[in-house]
């Protein structure tokens, strides 16, 4: 009877599961497929400043990967390249000018704010210092990007002709992720195809949708949107920046693209599962605005969608129940499914589509350690500094 009652009680739980799949597959804006790519263009009669914004701490090891291609841009426009140094201890502004003489180029500027106040991030810091020397030049657009993100020639042109076409206030690219070790392939498509299912790319670009994200890597953003939405001083306590900017400005009446790159890439690389867990974990908890039941409803969410399809199969598998087995590896099917599109972007076997319950519940981990490492102290740790709990401020409160 008791076995009986198991078995019953995880057939109902497989079935839920199977159906969360199916609402997942249908509405949740398609979030699964990997066609959102850089919407169309249109180049403008006359083409606009671009300010490049690149806040750099201790990026000394990808920047020879990364700025030259920044310098390199092919745009028939102005464009000048702002380079802030943020308290790096490995020679990163000095490196910077070595490489402008080198390779030559867009101009570049190299500055360094000082180490940031109470009450903002380093990056949003240096991004800060790094609009207030470009708005003297008079940008019409500003072009915020990390210092591990490459740029194909054509790069800057094709967003701002992208912004020109669409009338859009930010277009941002998700950046191509370095896929190279084995951790790498297990993880980081994973991460990208995750995020999509919280911020599905289609419901972003249109008209009258709440949902906004956009990727910290890439963001074209209008100047004068940025002075409108007070960017970046009303998010200067955001860890998860990116997605606090496209709410700002959304809030604000400005419209926002998202997409997945072509052309842009990143060069860091995370060899380790201890670097790629340093990535998710720094920022997990404050995705889920560091509220304790938002934390046991996400974990329960998990469990529910990734973990219960597998459990399921073995379950009926070992105990002979058709109703269990069936819901169970239907839902596992539709889940493998949605994970090929995303496999078949980053070039990776699609063997790896059924481990996507494996990398699920290392997320899972990783988003209980991000939670375990806030109430230890040590909030949001990243390159020597560590973020505490914010205060509500715009963009993340919304």
């Amino acid at each position: 009877m008791g076995q009986t009652a198991r078995v019953s009680a995880i057939a109902w739980t497989a079935a839920v599961s199977l159906a969360a799949w199916l609402w997942l597959l249908l509405c949740q804006g398609f979030f699964w497929r990997t066609d959102v790519r850089l919407p169309p263009q249109r180049d403008p009669e006359t083409w606009p400043f671009v300010a490049v914004v690149v806040p750099a701490r201790d990026e000394a090891g990808v920047l020879p990967a990364s700025l030259p291609s920044l310098l390199a841009q092919e745009y028939p426009g102005r464009a000048e390249v702002f380079l802030v140094d943020d308290g790096s201890t490995d020679g990163t502004g000095e490196l910077a000018r070595e490489l402008a003489d080198r390779h030559g180029g867009l101009p570049l500027t190299v500055s360094s704010p000082g180490e940031p106040p109470a009450g903002w991030t380093g990056k949003l810091w240096a991004v800060r210092h790094g609009i207030g020397l470009a708005r003297v030049r008079g940008p019409e657009y500003l072009l915020l990007t990390d210092a591990d993100i490459a740029h194909e020639p054509d790069s800057l042109r094709g967003l701002v002709a992208a912004a020109h076409a669409g009338g859009f206030d930010v277009v941002s690219q998700m950046a191509r992720l370095r896929v190279e070790s084995l951790w790498e392939r297990l993880v980081v498509p994973a991460f990208v195809y995750f995020f999509a299912q919280l911020y599905p790319f289609r419901r972003i670009g249109r008209r009258g949708s709440r949902t906004a994200a956009a990727a910290g890597g890439c963001v074209l953003l209008r100047a004068e949107t940025a002075e409108r939405a007070r960017i970046p001083d009303a998010i200067r306590q955001a860890v998860i920046d990116d997605v606090a900017l496209a709410r700002a400005v959304k809030g604000g009446g400005g419209r926002v693209w998202l997409g997945l790159a072509e052309r842009v890439d990143s060069v860091r690389p995370y060899p380790r599962l201890h670097d790629l867990w340093r990535m998710v974990s720094r920022s997990a908890y404050a995705q889920l605005r560091h509220q304790p039941l938002v934390l046991l409803g996400t974990v329960a969410g998990l469990a529910l969608v990734y973990l219960v399809p597998p459990v399921a199969v073995l379950a009926g598998l070992a105990t002979g129940s058709a109703v269990t087995l069936v819901p169970g590896a239907l839902a596992w099917l539709v889940m493998t499914g949605t994970y090929v599109p995303m496999l078949r972007y980053y070039r990776q076997p699609l063997w790896l589509a059924p481990l996507l319950p494996f990398t699920a519940f290392l997320y899972l981990l990783m988003t209980v350690d991000s939670a375990v490492q806030h109430y230890r102290g040590r909030g949001a740790a990243w390159k020597g500094r560590t973020y505490a709990r914010p205060e509500a401020v715009a963009g993340e409160e919304r």
